[in-house]
């Protein structure tokens, strides 16, 4: 049996890298569908063709209109990365005029399984509100891989995107919801 995973990322540069996460993920038996905030969206503007083949599924940015049909599978579990300082404080005070933000908080209410692992660099971290986002979320049931053991940020202007610990991301979706392919 497949499970279905919402991979909704960010515009952080470990975005580059969402064609091998994907990859990644669908070789641990998950049916991947692509969600993007609009800024990552215009970021991988010239591969959204290839990212939709490659999942099988439209990538998606906007919320449908009234009256569509969903064109996704219900999710199983939902993976929030790269999550930046925006995503991660919209989400929390439930701004959801973002299709990414809308969906995730709304999975908080449906009970899917979340996992949100932020991209944010060591001065936002210091910002107050974050902190408070942080815990809202966990609060809420979230499973937040931030810290020690899981991403740690790094100085302003020191992206490391090859550093972005995607396979902690991974694992952490078996853990919610058991492993891929499992009844």
């Amino acid at each position: 049996m497949t499970r279905t995973l919402y991979l909704f990322c960010s515009a952080a540069p470990p975005v580059f890298d969402v064609g091998r996460v994907v990859e990644d993920a669908q070789a641990r038996g998950w049916d991947v569908c692509l969600g993007l905030t609009p800024t990552a969206a215009r970021w991988l503007g010239d591969s959204l063709v290839g990212m939709a083949a490659l999942t099988g599924h439209p990538v998606r940015s906007e919320y449908k209109l009234p009256g569509e049909l969903d064109v996704w599978p219900s999710a199983d579990v939902i993976l929030v990365a790269p999550a930046t300082f925006n995503t991660v404080n919209a989400w929390a005070l439930g701004l959801t005029d973002r299709f990414v933000v809308g969906v995730v908080a709304e999975a908080i209410g449906k009970g899917i399984p979340t996992v949100v692992m932020p991209c944010v660099n060591a001065a936002y971290v210091q910002h107050p509100q974050f902190d408070r986002s942080i815990a809202t979320l966990q609060g809420a049931g979230v499973k937040v891989l931030y810290g020690e053991g899981a991403f740690m940020p790094n100085e302003p202007g020191q992206s490391r995107p090859e550093g972005y610990p995607w396979s902690i991301a991974l694992a952490a979706l078996e853990t919610a919801v058991g492993p891929a392919g499992q009844p």
